[in-house]
């Protein structure tokens, strides 16, 4: 459950919280390290979703804490957002990070493009 006092912008389940440590620690990044998540254009259907580790807190910033995860949301990224669940997804071929959206009015096939 995150630690927020405002409702929180991103929601993250326990598989994507358990593959976002898995690669915090595979990379050596420390506590410091943040996720990133923003809204960027381009991608099949006009935005795509952009996931990264970021130490930088920047103004503005929408934060959500999940124990040892901190997320960082910037506002513009974060009226495209608002509600999204981020999932981690094992599948035959591989895996990945899913995106609901409640903002999308279209998705691609691909999974991490999407108009609104």
């Amino acid at each position: 459950m995150p630690e927020s006092a405002e409702p929180s912008v991103v929601t993250l389940t326990p598989s994507a919280l358990e593959m976002v440590r898995s690669i915090r620690t595979r990379d050596s990044l420390g506590p410091k390290h943040a996720l990133r998540v923003a809204v960027v254009g381009g991608g099949c259907s006009g935005f795509s979703y952009q996931i990264d580790f970021d130490e930088e807190v920047r103004e503005g910033d929408m934060v959500t804490r999940y124990d040892d995860i901190e997320v960082r949301v910037d506002p513009t990224s974060a009226e495209y957002l608002r509600g999204i669940e981020i999932d981690y997804v094992k599948r035959l071929h591989g895996g990945g990070f899913k995106f609901s959206n409640p903002n999308a009015t279209q998705t691609c096939g691909c999974g991490t493009s999407f108009s609104a």
